[in-house]
């Protein structure tokens, strides 16, 4: 079962009328994820994925997570493998 992200939960009252406004608008919507960043984002969460993995456990602040999660969703990838990414990263360069 997949959970969908509290993403208006720490909004201010402008924010949430943004939100507002773009959930009613006819507009289409255009994911800023490219074909090819989708691919390597893609590939980093399984050169991630194929080492040994250790579960951790974490805590973070919670408009941290949900913040991760919307840009996640915004990304159309799963939030654990872009926290993944972002571990990766940090320890590659």
């Amino acid at each position: 079962m997949k959970k969908t992200p509290e993403i208006g939960r720490y909004l201010d009252d402008e924010e949430k009328a943004l939100v507002q406004a773009f959930e009613t608008s006819d507009a289409p919507v255009k994911s800023g994820l490219t074909p090819e960043r989708k691919r390597d984002i893609e590939a980093m969460a399984r050169a991630t994925m194929t080492d040994e993995s250790a579960k951790i456990s974490l805590r973070v602040p919670k408009r941290d997570l949900s913040r991760l999660k919307s840009d996640a969703l915004q990304e159309e990838v799963p939030y654990q493998a872009l926290i993944n990414v972002v571990i990766h990263r940090y320890v590659s360069d």
